[in-house]
């Protein structure tokens, strides 16, 4: 059974849609800058949705009375577009939808509390009641209209890949028609604090894989793929989702193994269950966050991989910051994105190749490429490790 990727969404801070992103990429355009949208005395670059909440609900069509979180809105904008772009019925299918983050409704509850902690008889609970992840899920899904399965997965960074992981495998078991996968998550004061207290943050613009990364900058946003299986596609797919797998090397609560075990063992078994041989790969979208440990850990799994032929590889997270939750989602979109067109994405700011790791990434976009078969990683705390692997439907 072949599992095709039929539909496409993404929103981050280098474009409101996937076409959008893709010309951010293609010329260079970064999303970093300062906070707008909340305030932090963290002095540290973030890459923003550049709208705010009630812009990203005109841009809907909701209702401007209404309360919703960044987190769900970003959400809804990518879901709604994916689902357009594959043409799927969701009444006339037994539609999934599987969404991931790991801040769910934060921003919400973080205004609540800043009345809250003054009087406890302050505090608006319909700000409180989108707290929990699941929130963001089930608004999603009312709002597309799907109503059979839904469910949220919150495995840190490697969610978005998880969701996409636990679609295709319901796809191949006929427990879906057509699944909706992928994740959404907000900037709120909470996660840029709680990064900033394990001070892994770059205060300038980050640098994945250089010699002198010094951290991440984190960013918001939402990506998700439509996913059926190759007989019920209704046109041709852009590529097809062949591999996938996870690993768990349980070495830190927030760090990788130096030896990059996790990271190893998941793009092993995601090639193995692609029937793919490392020679296979022709592109590698790396989790790349520009932290010294796991820049250096994911390069010791990819070399344990594929020795001295090391097929070219970029990290995005310089141009859309690490936005945790949605990073395999709106990563999942351009790595299918590769495959369909030949895409090679450039890893911004690279300079000088650290010698601890040995390996230089790509730094100019490319298309038209023969590119097979992408390797797609989203690595989490504590080591919960996702790798996809996009393959072209031909």
């Amino acid at each position: 059974m072949r599992i095709a990727v039929t539909g496409l969404g993404a929103v981050s801070g280098i474009g409101f849609c996937v076409r959008e992103n893709i010309e951010s990429l293609r010329t260079g355009r970064h999303g970093m800058g300062k906070p707008r949208f909340f305030q932090t005395t963290l002095d540290v670059p973030v890459s923003e949705v550049k709208a705010t909440n009630a812009e990203l609900a005109k841009r809907l069509n909701l209702n401007a009375e209404r309360t919703y979180s960044r987190t769900a809105l970003l959400g809804l904008m990518a879901a709604r577009e994916a689902v357009t772009d594959a043409g799927i019925d969701v009444s006339k299918k037994h539609v999934g939808f599987i969404s991931s983050t790991s801040v769910g409704g934060m921003d919400l509850s973080e205004v609540f509390y800043n009345d809250f902690r003054t009087d406890h008889n302050r505090g608006r609970l319909r700000l409180v009641s989108q707290h929990d992840c699941g929130a963001s899920t089930e608004f999603i899904a009312n709002q597309l209209g799907i109503n059979g399965f839904v469910t949220t997965i919150s495995t840190a960074c490697s969610s978005a890949g998880n969701a996409i992981m636990l679609g295709a495998r319901m796809l191949q078991h006929n427990m879906l028609d057509a699944v909706v996968a992928g994740g959404t998550d907000a900037l709120c004061k909470f996660t840029l604090n709680g990064f900033g207290s394990l001070m892994i943050l770059d205060k300038e613009h980050c640098r994945p894989f250089d010699a002198t990364r010094a951290g991440l900058n984190l960013g918001e946003g939402a990506g998700y793929i439509v996913l059926q299986r190759s007989e019920d596609a209704a046109r041709a797919p852009y590529c097809l989702l062949t591999g996938y797998a996870n690993a768990n090397d349980a070495y830190h609560q927030t760090g990788c193994s130096p030896e990059g075990n996790g990271a190893f063992g998941s793009m092993s078994a995601a090639m193995a269950v692609a029937g793919l041989q490392p020679s296979d790969i022709d592109y590698i979208n790396v989790h790349g966050t520009a932290t010294p440990n796991n820049d250096l850990s994911e390069a010791a799994a990819i070399r344990r991989i594929f020795g001295n032929r090391v097929p070219p590889f970029s990290s995005v997270k310089a141009f859309i910051g690490h936005t945790l939750g949605a990073s395999e989602g709106i990563e999942a979109v351009y790595s299918a994105l590769s495959v369909k067109n030949g895409y090679v994405y450039p890893n911004l700011n690279f300079k000088s190749a650290d010698e601890a790791i040995g390996l230089a990434p790509e730094t100019e976009f490319a298309e038209g490429r023969r590119v097979r078969n992408v390797l797609s990683n989203a690595f989490g705390f504590g080591g919960n490790d996702t790798s996809l692997v996009f393959s072209r439907a031909d």
